[in-house]
């Protein structure tokens, strides 16, 4: 079979060229680019564990602010609570002593009203007993044809008037 035969002769100079090219692929690529890219990964995974670092750094500084800022408005809510309860205090007590003073002047108000009434309803009763007595004079002189005097008139008008 000389197809065989034409095989063997070709594949020792297959096999150099083969040897040849590896070689030549292995220390061109695998010495020369895959050190490069490799150290070029590595640049990078460490380019990434820095920046993760430093946002976890940024992360936890942001979080203690922004406790310290949580604290400090709490702090502040709390106070403006105590201004607001003081304030309404205040104003309780200010209103409370307005209408305190208020109150005390309508009872002096009231006090001098009851007195003007019972003087004006003295008077009045007063001026009722006279009218009274004096038509009770007037009544017994024209059915009775007797004179009564004042005194005794105005005696028992008071009478008739107190047992009703």
């Amino acid at each position: 079979m000389p197809q065989i035969a034409q095989l063997a002769d070709t594949y020792a100079s297959q096999v150099f060229w083969l040897l040849i090219f590896f070689g030549f692929t292995f220390f061109v690529i695998g010495r020369g680019m895959v050190p490069k890219v490799m150290d070029t990964v590595a640049m990078r995974d460490k380019q990434i564990a820095d920046d993760l670092a430093a946002a976890q750094a940024a992360r936890d500084t942001a979080n203690e602010q922004e406790e310290v800022w949580r604290q400090r408005e709490n702090a502040n809510h709390a106070t403006a609570q105590a201004v607001i309860a003081k304030a309404k205090a205040d104003a309780a007590a200010k209103t409370e002593k307005k209408v305190a003073a208020a109150q005390k002047r309508l009872d002096t108000k009231l006090a001098e009203a009851e007195t003007r009434i019972a003087e004006a309803r003295s008077a009045a009763m007063s001026e009722v007993e006279t009218v009274a007595a004096e038509a009770a004079q007037d009544i017994v002189a024209r059915l009775a044809g007797a004179k009564v005097d004042a005194a005794a008139a105005k005696a028992a008008v008071k009478e008739a008037l107190a047992h009703g």
